[in-house]
């Protein structure tokens, strides 16, 4: 919120009062200057999401859920993203949602169906939500716009287009001009209300204090899946290897380099027969930041629907870049989450 605006109001009401301004007309000017504003993106200095300074933008989060699948890699779009979160879906197989705040590219896909807890992690974080297809949870909370977003099942072969280079369901893709073109055309607001409680280091060398961890491994029960993370002292980043294979973006074939890589446990329950999982995002729990080369173990919680980690009660300090965010099963960290110097 703008300081400049709210003392400026702030007089302006006091002024009014001290001169005796009593009629109804009088009355209602000086609530109207009163009341809280809306996110300014004048208050802007950094991107809210990745702390880099020349990313600012005031666009709407968009958040698209991403097929994960090997037969999706490599995926569009994945290098754009501020923040990357990989949830379990269905059984071991794991699912990607990309968030898009400082920048839209120009490809993202292959994008899959929703969950329900995909589509309160939307909902936290004020973001237009991109899916195709959806669990019976996550269609019932579709239904009654518990978040602005549209989805293939209604929109393919318009904003949604296939791929011939792949086979459904890992062929579905929407492009940066059909998700402006589908805000507009559905009404949806395309500003960013909200900022949200993240906060960041000034540069990557600031991140200094834990241990030393140049490699970590994030492990999963399906090992294409498994994860390992390298350290580049050159860059300050993480080259990301999955199954053995370099985390690439299809588009330009650019690599993955995410600053900080967040590992957060969470109680997943498995709740049918097609191994369909439920998540509770509120509860918060043990949690490891990984940035700069070391590692700092700390907690994650919700704030402000936010999925924030935090250190001595304080949202932790980011380092400016991208986020991979892993919400893996509980007690998995110090098991089959590992690193080494």
């Amino acid at each position: 919120m703008n300081v400049t605006k709210i003392m400026l109001s702030a007089v302006f009401a006091s002024i009014v009062l001290l001169v005796g301004c009593s009629n109804d007309k009088e009355n209602e000017e000086v609530e109207a200057t009163t009341k809280p504003v809306s996110f300014d993106e004048s208050v802007l200095t950094t991107s809210p999401f990745t702390g880099v300074e020349e990313q600012q933008s005031n666009m709407r989060p968009i958040l698209a859920t991403i097929n994960n699948h090997p037969l999706a890699r490599p995926q569009s779009g994945l290098s754009s993203a501020d923040f990357v979160y990989e949830f379990y879906a269905e059984g071991n197989i794991t699912r990607l949602l990309a968030l898009y705040q400082s920048e839209l590219p120009e490809e993202i896909g292959p994008i899959r169906s929703a969950r329900d807890y995909f589509v309160e992690l939307a909902k936290g974080l004020d973001a237009f939500y991109i899916a195709h297809g959806y669990s019976p949870d996550a269609k019932a909370l579709l239904d009654t716009n518990f978040v602005d977003n549209i989805n293939g099942m209604q929109y393919d072969g318009t904003y949604f287009v296939r791929s011939r280079e792949r086979k459904a369901p890992h062929n579905s893709y929407i492009s940066k001009e059909h998700a402006e073109a589908a805000m507009k055309d559905l009404s949806i607001d395309e500003k960013m209300h909200d900022a949200p409680p993240l906060s960041f280091h000034p540069d990557a060398e600031s991140a200094k204090l834990g241990e030393v961890a140049s490699t970590i491994i994030v492990g999963y029960e399906d090992p294409q899946f498994t994860t390992t993370y390298s350290f580049d002292k050159n860059t300050g980043n993480y080259e990301r290897t999955v199954d053995g294979i370099l985390t690439t973006d299809k588009a330009g074939d650019k690599k993955v380099t995410p600053a900080n890589i967040l590992v957060m446990e969470a109680p997943y329950e498995t709740i049918d027969a097609e191994g369909r999982q439920s998540l509770d995002l509120t509860q918060g729990g043990p949690a490891i930041l990984f940035q700069n080369g070391v590692a700092l173990k700390l907690e994650w919680k919700q704030i402000d629907g936010v999925l924030t980690p935090v250190q001595d009660g304080v949202p932790a300090k980011l380092v400016p870049g991208q986020t991979w965010v892993h919400i893996v099963r509980e007690q998995s960290i110090g098991n089959t989450t590992t690193y080494t110097p």
